[in-house]
């Protein structure tokens, strides 16, 4: 999905309703957070989710080089052996994924394998909202961090995404998580700071609506100029390069990408010791319907560079270390490639966790690439089995009430 479709998602969702969404949206900055600092037990765990939005190949993330049903599949698509970034005999990394492939050599990366759910739907929506659910037959209007986030008191402070709109999989029955997005968002130029504060101010007798787009115009600038503080202060606390220069732009899409944005501000809370113990951080991007290859690299070679980057920030601290991010997609994307060069919805994926505590290396069983459903991959790991373990040796829950009591579990995970 594009950043337009992926914010209507967000914001029209059937999983939960407008007002669920507002409750948390724009009701706190990073300052409410960082006034938690302390407040939280320093042997309690963090859990970090990462939404690839719009479906990504798993396949061409998690190769399977050594099955010749892999090319005879897509003869086009796929990687030649020697540019796959091996990880055993048969499976290797996308070449884009440079350091998470160093992470997995120090067992560092955990790959979860065939992670799907029964009677899957190839819609976009409709998938996102099961996966934010985590209700397959029928979802409902309930995130399943929404309704951990209610049994654990409701502070919208314990669960907060770093994105555009509060995601569905925040809102609980009685409360919702914070949302505090991340955006470049730019006045038009030759507007004085006197003027923007005008826009934002309320007046005596206006119309609700006028005073509601006030509040949202002041909203956005207080939201603006904290991203502008945590950059700058990023900035001044980055280690200067021998040579003076600045890191340049790169192949994968540029000095800095959305992702970096969002898991830096992830970065300086657990750093500072807030209270939080779920963060919920996004990329979109990922719908490859055409000429795949290039483009996955690139949005690949970001997610590479942001998670290395911030789990080499987290391995430097105890509550750093304490962390665990998990990455998945709403679906993986069909077996063979399409008459454009890109692949079309597809089933199951791979779920790849990292820190610390997680063991890394397989866990769940490959798909078969010829026992397919009607072109798809059958999956092998139920996602609640991915959710039940996070809940139970992240967050220290009983995963019942949240999961319907699912009793299924990844037992060497951690």
């Amino acid at each position: 999905m594009d950043t337009l479709t992926r914010r209507r998602f967000l914001l029209t969702s059937g999983v939960v309703g407008a007002g669920a969404l507002a409750a948390g949206a724009g009701a706190y900055s990073l300052r409410d957070l960082l006034d938690t600092a302390g407040d939280r037990d320093p042997q309690s765990q963090t859990l970090v989710l990462v939404t690839l939005y719009g479906g990504n190949d798993g396949l061409n993330t998690v190769i399977p080089y050594g099955d010749p049903a892999y090319r005879a599949a897509r003869p086009e698509l796929a990687y030649p052996d020697n540019e796959v970034r091996r990880l055993d005999d048969d499976f290797g990394l996308n070449p884009a994924l440079e350091g998470l492939h160093q992470r997995w050599s120090k067992g560092g990366l955990a790959i979860v394998r065939g992670v799907g759910y029964p009677k899957p739907d190839r819609s976009h929506f409709r998938s996102m909202d099961i996966w934010h659910t985590a209700q397959p037959d029928r979802p409902g209007n309930t995130g399943w961090l929404g309704r951990w986030l209610d049994g654990a008191g409701g502070d919208p402070r314990l669960a907060v995404s770093f994105e555009p709109a509060l995601p569905p999989l925040l809102a609980g029955e009685k409360s919702a998580g914070a949302a505090v997005p991340v955006s470049d968002r730019k006045a038009a130029k030759g507007l004085s700071a006197e003027t923007l504060a005008a826009f934002a101010a309320a007046e005596a007798g206006e119309s609700p609506a006028r005073a509601r787009a006030a509040a949202c115009f002041g909203d956005m600038r207080s939201v603006d100029e904290m991203i502008r503080q945590v950059r700058d202060s990023a900035a001044t606390d980055a280690p200067d390069d021998p040579d003076g220069e600045q890191a340049p732009a790169t192949a994968t899409g540029g000095a800095r990408t959305p992702l970096d944005a969002q898991l830096d501000l992830v970065a300086q809370c657990v750093e500072a010791g807030v209270s939080t113990r779920a963060f919920s951080v996004s990329l979109g991007g990922f719908d490859t319907h055409a000429d795949e290859k290039q483009l996955q690299a690139v949005l690949l070679g970001q997610v590479d560079r942001a998670l290395t980057g911030f789990a080499d920030r987290m391995a430097r601290t105890e509550a750093g270390r304490k962390v665990v991010v998990a990455v998945y997609s709403e679906f993986g994307r069909r077996v063979k490639a399409n008459a454009s060069d890109g692949t079309d919805h597809g089933t199951a994926s791979d779920v790849l966790l990292l820190g610390a505590g997680v063991r890394g290396g397989w866990h769940g069983e490959a798909p078969s690439l010829t026992d397919l459903d009607d072109g798809d991959l059958k999956y092998t790991t139920d996602f609640r089995d991915v959710y039940a373990t996070l809940l139970e040796r992240v967050l220290d829950t009983d995963p019942g009430p949240v999961l319907a009591d699912w009793r299924g579990r990844l037992d060497k995970l951690f």
